[in-house]
Formats: C-alpha cells, sequence, structure tokens
C-alpha cells in the first residue's frame, strides 16, 4: 500500500541544540508521530520566500497539508494593528503559508489547519482573528498554562453532520488546549462547525465547498485517542488514489543520464 505524502509547515525559531543556538525550521514530533501511526509520510515544509511566487512547487507531490501550530499570525496580514500581547510573529511563515492555504483550497487538496494553523486559514480566505481572548471572553481558559498541555481540557460542541464531527466520531469532543487568539469573522467559503462549551467560541471551521479543509482550535497531534490526523490521512489516501491534487501542475521530465 502506498503511503499518502501529508506535508505540515514548519515554525521559524531560534533554537539551541548540542553546542548550537541558531535560527531553526521546527517541528514537534507529535505532529509527525501523529501522521505516521496514521499511516502517512510526513514531509516537514519549511518557509520559503518564493513559495507566494509559486505554492504549486512545494504543494506537487503532496496528498494533504497541515497548517500546524505556533506564532501568531501578524495582525497586518489581516488588515489589524497589533494587540500588545501580539508577540513574537513570524512574518514569513505566514507570507509562506497563507499562498499555500490559498492554493492548497484550489486544488481542492485534503487540508489540516491545527491550532494557529486554523486561524491562519481563516485569515488566508479573508477571515480576521481575536487577538487576546481573554480581554474578549474574560476567562484565560483556554490557555491555562503557558507551554503546557497539563489541565488543558475542555470540551468542544460539534454540528451535527460536519466534517469535524466525522473526524472526531462524536459530537461532543474533549480537547487539548493552547491557544490565546481565536478567529473572529470568517473567511470565504468558511463555516463553524465547533464550538468551546465555555463560551461558544468557534473552535472548529471548515470548507463544506471542498474535499476536506478543516481547522481545529485544539491539538489532535497530542492526543492519541483523536480521530482527526487519522481522518486527514485516509482523505489523503483517497486523493493519492484517484490522482486528483497529486502533480496537479505539469512537471518538466526529468533528464536521463
Amino acid at each position: 500500500m502506498v503511503r499518502p505524502v501529508i506535508g505540515i509547515c514548519t515554525a521559524l525559531e531560534r533554537a539551541r541544540w548540542t553546542v548550537w543556538e541558531n535560527d531553526a525550521f521546527l517541528l514537534s514530533r507529535a505532529y509527525v508521530d501523529a501522521v505516521q501511526e496514521a499511516g502517512g509520510l510526513a514531509y516537514m515544509i519549511p518557509p520559503d520566500a518564493r513559495t507566494a511566487e509559486d505554492p504549486d512547487a512545494a504543494l506537487d507531490g503532496l496528498d494533504a497539508l497541515v497548517l500546524a501550530g505556533g506564532a501568531d499570525v501578524d495582525p497586518s496580514a489581516y488588515g489589524a494593528e497589533p494587540h500588545r500581547c501580539t508577540t513574537g510573529t513570524r512574518p514569513e511563515r505566514d507570507a509562506a503559508e497563507i499562498p499555500l492555504a490559498r492554493r492548497a483550497i484550489e486544488r481542492d487538496m485534503p487540508l489540516l489547519g491545527i491550532c494557529r494553523g486554523m486561524q491562519l486559514l481563516n485569515v488566508a480566505l479573508g477571515g480576521t482573528l481575536i487577538q487576546h481572548l481573554p480581554d474578549d471572553v474574560g476567562h484565560g481558559d483556554h490557555r491555562r498554562r503557558v507551554g503546557s498541555f497539563e489541565d488543558a481540557d475542555h470540551d468542544v460542541r460539534l454540528a451535527p453532520g460536519s466534517l469535524a464531527a466525522r473526524a472526531c466520531g462524536e459530537l461532543l469532543h474533549a480537547t487539548k488546549s493552547h491557544h490565546h487568539q481565536a478567529v473572529d469573522r470568517l473567511g470565504d467559503g468558511l463555516a463553524a462547525s465547533g464550538w468551546s462549551v465555555l463560551d461558544d467560541l468557534v473552535e472548529a471551521i471548515e470548507a463544506p465547498g471542498a474535499r476536506w479543509a478543516l481547522g481545529v482550535q485544539w491539538h489532535p497531534e497530542v492526543d492519541p485517542v483523536s480521530g482527526v490526523v487519522p481522518a486527514l490521512v485516509r482523505a489523503a489516501a483517497g486523493a493519492a488514489d484517484d490522482g486528483a491534487v497529486r502533480g496537479a501542475r505539469a512537471r518538466p521530465a526529468r533528464a536521463s543520464r
């Protein structure tokens, strides 16, 4: 059985390893483990300044795309001024991932946005974000401990018949949450399909007209019983079987040696 190829967008951060401290393209192992355990082949996709001109160069050869979590989306991407708590943005990452998200939707490529990735998908399609939830909802229960998923669970109500409900296999889903921003105005072609039981905050969005396009505000990759990543991998396998998305743009033949 051919394993579907899942591209996962990486973070760009300052990091330290062995004797080095430098800028690095990073991805939590949990994303890769979740894809591999579901039967997919994980490819890491770092930000590339040329992606805006040619997103197909990164998407060709993939069967699905994951927009991973990480730094706040720069407010300039959705026409807003930064809140005092919007810090550590990575415009280079936004500039690459927004064209990737748009083009993946155009190609009808299975796509999953996780936490920041859900927010970026919304921004890519013209939506906006709430920049600091405690100012908006009056509590900090969506990110109780910075840098930890401990004591991070809360339930999300999922719309019956939605992609989110099918992926999770239930209508009330326990989630691992770690975010201080959220979707505000929905992007074009997107629909809300999940809401926090804490405050009715939108926590799942999807593109009803797409093959498989879902954004979740929680982190299914750290939840061993979550069905979200396996559902993406199954959708990618289906797309690979019918040749619907991989190599959608003609590629030049490689010269023989």
